[in-house]
């Protein structure tokens, strides 16, 4: 946890607040992001705010990104086949 800390705090200038094994920040259109490992896998709850800006959202959204390749070591694509795979249980 403490290496996606690190990711978490270099992506997001926020203060990252801890509880219960999650990390929590208040950013940009995010009013809420938490993350947090559970079984070796990443998990990712937001909540957002509806009334962001455009540009805003679009910086918001490219610091997501960026994380979670950087958290996970997956690109988004890869990212996705891996979640297509865990849902048809192969």
């Amino acid at each position: 946890m403490i290496r996606i800390r690190e990711v978490l705090g270099k992506n997001f200038s926020a203060e990252i607040k801890e509880e219960n094994g999650k990390c929590t920040i208040n950013y940009g259109a995010f009013t809420q992001l938490s993350v947090w490992v559970d079984k070796k896998k990443l998990c990712v709850d937001t909540q957002s705010n509806k009334e962001a800006k455009d540009d805003i959202i679009l910086d918001t959204n490219k610091r997501y990104r960026i994380f979670l390749e950087e958290a996970t070591g997956y690109t988004a694509k890869e990212r996705l086949a891996k979640a297509k795979k865990a849902v048809q249980g192969d």
